[in-house]
């Protein structure tokens, strides 16, 4: 289960309409138990970016990053966790509209 302390959510701006439907991207901080593999110090940050192209919406990508330092985490959140991802984003996304 991903724990959210705080977020953001922003609209891809896309002029050109190179992009079919809209993009979204997503900064999401973690609140990590010490015990937990992600575990850091300096904060974790998922930084994702979501599509939502008529019914069809997901996660395209995401990546996690030291929110201090901004340094990438090679590694990669459970088939539960990126379902509570996608989740979070399916419910967050419009707020970047208002």
């Amino acid at each position: 289960m991903l724990a959210v302390s705080e977020y953001s959510v922003e609209l891809v701006k896309d002029p050109f309409r190179i992009l079919a439907g809209k993009r979204y991207e997503f900064v999401i901080q973690l609140e990590l138990d010490e015990e937990d593999e992600l575990y850091s110090a300096e904060g974790i940050e998922i930084k994702a970016v979501y599509k939502v192209d008529g019914d069809e919406a997901g996660v395209v990508s995401y990546g996690l990053y030291e929110k201090s330092t901004g340094r990438y985490i090679d590694a990669e959140l459970e088939d539960e966790e990126e379902e509570a991802l996608a989740a979070f984003c399916r419910e967050h996304y419009a707020e970047s509209e208002n």
